[in-house]
This record gives C-alpha cells, sequence and structure tokens, in this order.
C-alpha cells in the first residue's frame, strides 16, 4: 500500500497530444508504488517511434518506457523508489476503443499491480466518418464497466486517467504541411476529423468542430465516471489542453507522438495533482 499526496501519471491517441499548464517543477511526491500497469492504445505503446515504421516501440512509452529520453511515469517513480524496479507492464493495445479496456483491465487484475495509468478515447473519436464516433453513453457505459471489474478485483489498486488529447490542434498545425496531408489522405487517418484536410469550407469546419466538442464531451463523461470511484483520478484536462507542437509529433504518420511527443506526454502528466 502507498499513501499519496500527488502523482504525477497518466491517455493519447493516441495519437497525438494535447497546453502545458502544469508547472515546470517536479511534481513533490510522497508515495511509493512498487508496481504498475499501462492501460490505452497506440500512444501508450508508443507506436511509429521506433527506427521501423508501423511498429509498436513501449520502450519509448509516455508510461512504463524505459528510454531515458522520454523519463517516463515509470521512470520517475523508479528514481523515488527503487522496489518498482522491473515491475512494470505495459497491456495497452494499439487501435482499442473505451470498450476495449476492461480485457486490459482484466490483464492488470492478475498482475496485482498497486498502480494503473488509463489512456483510452481517441480511437472512439478517430473513426472512419463522424457517424462512427463512439457516444457518450457508450463511453461511460464501457469505462463503468471496467473500472468495477479492477476496483472489485483490486480494491486497493490507483487509477490515474488521461484525458483524450486535442486531435483538431493536430489538424490546425499540420494541414498546411504537404506530408502530414499525404499521410492522413494515403492512409485514410482519423477520417472524422481529417478527411478532407486542405479544406476551410464550412461544411468541413462544422464537422472540425462537432468532433472536438465529442472530444470535450467524452472528456467530461470519463471524469464524471472516474469520480464514481475512490481510487480513481482524472488529469483535470492536462492531456487535452497541451498544446503540442509540429516536433512532438512523429513524422512516419504525422498523427501519433514522436520520442518528444511521447516525453512531454509524460512530464505533462507527472505535473498533474493526483490527489489520492
Amino acid at each position: 500500500m502507498f499513501g499519496i499526496r500527488r502523482l504525477a501519471a497518466v491517455l493519447v491517441v493516441a495519437c497525438c497530444l494535447a497546453a502545458l499548464t502544469a508547472p515546470s517543477a517536479l511534481a513533490a511526491i510522497t508515495f511509493g508504488p512498487d508496481s504498475m500497469a499501462a492501460t490505452g492504445a497506440s500512444a501508450t505503446t508508443a507506436y511509429n517511434t521506433c527506427a521501423i515504421p508501423g511498429t509498436n516501440c513501449p520502450a519509448n512509452s509516455w508510461s512504463t518506457g524505459t528510454n531515458a529520453t522520454v523519463n517516463s511515469i515509470y521512470l520517475r517513480i523508479l528514481a523515488t523508489n527503487a522496489e518498482m524496479r522491473g515491475h512494470l507492464h505495459n497491456d495497452a493495445v494499439a487501435g482499442r476503443k473505451m470498450a476495449g479496456l476492461q480485457a486490459q483491465f482484466e490483464v492488470a487484475a492478475e498482475q496485482r499491480v498497486e498502480l494503473v495509468t488509463v489512456d483510452m478515447g481517441s480511437n472512439d473519436i478517430c473513426t472512419d466518418t463522424e457517424a462512427e464516433m463512439t457516444s457518450v453513453e457508450s463511453f461511460s457505459g464501457s469505462f463503468d464497466a471496467a473500472l468495477a471489474l479492477l476496483t472489485t478485483r483490486l480494491p486497493n489498486v490507483r487509477i490515474a486517467v488521461a484525458s483524450i488529447p486535442n486531435v483538431h490542434r493536430l489538424w490546425r498545425i499540420l494541414h498546411e504541411d504537404a506530408a502530414a496531408v499525404r499521410s492522413w489522405n494515403e492512409h485514410t487517418i482519423c477520417q472524422s476529423i481529417l478527411a478532407n484536410p486542405t479544406s476551410t469550407a464550412r461544411v468541413d469546419a462544422a464537422r472540425r468542430n462537432r468532433v472536438l466538442d465529442r472530444i470535450t464531451e467524452l472528456n467530461l463523461a470519463g471524469e464524471a465516471v472516474c469520480a464514481e470511484y475512490v481510487n480513481c483520478r482524472d488529469d483535470g484536462g492536462a492531456a487535452a489542453g497541451y498544446a503540442f507542437e509540429a516536433g512532438e509529433i512523429s513524422t512516419n504518420d504525422y498523427f501519433h507522438p514522436s520520442i518528444a511527443g511521447q516525453t512531454a506526454f509524460a512530464r505533462t502528466e507527472w505535473e498533474v495533482a493526483w490527489e489520492f
């Protein structure tokens, strides 16, 4: 067991990241979890950060990565608690939506970890069409069921949840970059918001704004569900508010976080005041 006053742990996307509002100083921590698991999707598996494009690279994960450059949550905790060494699990699965979180929580429960980070939701809004985005009701129901399972199996586990990043910002900062536009079109990436990326027509702008509204709605819904569980904490919009830059996006697909993006994600979540 561990007491936590400030926990810097978690999200998102998967994908890209979202304005660093947290203080620049390291979070003050007075706790020492001995084990942790990361859950989520491709942002947490650090997809497209290895030398070989199109592969997962968990060593670069913001949550449980071992790359010193990223300085993950795991490494930051390890620096204060040697008992954490080697007790890390990356249970995230690229491409998963919130409906897939329960299966990852089942794995984490078997691992008997003390801390679980959650970075889920980017794939619920990054769909082939706007109509295919996950509804607020479905998102909330899946999250609630997953938390019920995990907290029943591990009553004392601490759960730190990242908000969904602002994918609209990805379009805003890169829609005039020819390489990014080509990648989005060729790979049909996140078409709910990235379809017709060079268009500024009213119909396309309205669609992008509706996706942004859904991100906000899902983040608020996730925060509300988390608040129902005594050991669950949401990041309060830290990931959603992070103003990532072009250099923090992988040039392999112009969508997922680069190593610099993973580093920024880890720092942003570490500086959240996680009061348990």
